[in-house]
């Protein structure tokens, strides 16, 4: 399947993207994307079936769906099925750039009947074709995609809203402010991620105070992700878990007052709305991923442990408590979701930012 968009003039440039998912990385890249169109390319991009649906929100993209289950995880006859399927798309299609957007050498593979003027792949060892540490991937993917020096200021792009919804799933309650809470994520086809959850505990037990302070809490989240369900046994609270299409989870968090979340695949849906985001990290820093736009804030974890943070772009240690993020309390997250509440109401957006709970080391431990 294949969006299409108006064509332009003649003598426009092209541009394939190769980045199947996950929804974070996507999500992440689409300002770049954005970038590349307003500097004159049509934008092709090859993706996997569940992220298309946040791709087809933005008109100006059109998605080249591949079986990315079967090229990454199936046998080998499923596999090369899949992978013929997609070069026979591909093939003779000529491109001012092709950007393959992984590390992994045997991505190469996808882009092998393409001609382009120039193809690049993400490198461990060549640093201009790196997400350098320190820096916002979305401001990384436009320095390599653009091939600008790494000296460059870096343009500090935001998420770039969703600009074609569906309705909303879920109506609003009447006279009822809403908070999302996604008590589950943080894994993907490849991986689980587990270390980047914050306890489901922590979540049910906001869950109960904010209804008891007369708000509607509903809870979101992808197939899979049921089991989070029994620790909110008892309480009214609204499930979406596994219900709607990615589209349809943007369009209920468009439609919502705050969302809590650590840091998995809802946390950039909802940086491409206007709902208010308070996120909870630990292992990863949220000065890389946390959407960088007004009305956000991310409380991070783990304030003095050395080993903070723990992810080097690849994997994550060995951790046997996951201590960084449960230093986030159930009380400093709903302190934070009520600050929000009320700045929504007067109609101020907060700069984007990160917050530190207070350092846990044991006092004179060297």
């Amino acid at each position: 399947m294949e969006t299409v968009v108006a064509a332009r003039e003649p003598g426009t440039r092209r541009a394939l993207l190769i980045k199947f998912g996950a929804i974070g990385d996507v999500v992440m890249l689409i300002p770049a994307a954005f970038a590349l169109f307003e500097a004159g390319y049509e934008i092709d991009w090859v993706c996997g079936r569940a992220v298309e649906p946040v791709l087809q929100c933005y008109p100006w993209i059109r998605t080249i769906v591949a079986d990315d289950r079967a090229i990454l995880t199936g046998g080998f006859a499923a596999k090369m099925a899949a992978l013929m399927a997609l070069w026979r798309r591909l093939s003779g299609r000529q491109y001012d750039l092709c950007a393959t957007l992984y590390y992994d050498e045997r991505y190469r593979a996808l882009a092998l009947p393409v001609r382009a003027k120039r193809k690049l792949m993400l490198s461990w060892t060549d640093r201009s074709r790196r997400l350098l540490p320190g820096r916002h991937h979305t401001d990384e993917y436009v320095r390599i995609l653009f091939d600008e020096p790494d000296g460059m200021r870096p343009r500090s792009l935001g998420p770039l809203r969703a600009q074609v919804l569906p309705p909303s799933p879920l109506p609003r309650v009447a006279g009822k402010r809403r908070v999302v809470l996604v008590p589950a994520g943080a894994k993907n086809m490849l991986r689980d991620d587990s270390l980047r959850r914050w306890p489901v505990e922590s979540y049910a037990a906001v869950a109960r105070v904010l209804l008891g302070e007369g708000l509607d809490v509903v809870l979101l989240g992808g197939p899979g992700d049921e089991w989070a369900l029994a620790a909110f046994e008892g309480l009214a609270v609204t499930s979406a878990i596994g219900k709607h299409s990615l589209a349809e989870s943007v369009a209920l968090l468009e439609d919502s007052d705050v969302l809590v979340t650590h840091d998995t695949g809802p946390l950039h849906l909802g940086g491409i709305t206007g709902v208010g985001i308070v996120s909870i990290f630990g292992p990863t820093d949220p000065r890389y991923f946390h959407p960088r736009r007004a009305g956000t804030v991310a409380i991070w974890g783990g304030e003095g442990f050395a080993c903070r943070p723990c992810y080097d772009g690849r994997g994550y240690p060995a951790c046997p408590e996951n201590a960084c993020v449960r230093q986030a309390t159930p009380e400093m997250v709903l302190g934070e979701v009520r600050t929000m509440l009320d700045e929504r109401a007067l109609g101020i957006a907060r700069a984007p930012g990160v917050m530190t709970p207070v350092s846990t080391i044991t006092e004179g431990r060297i």
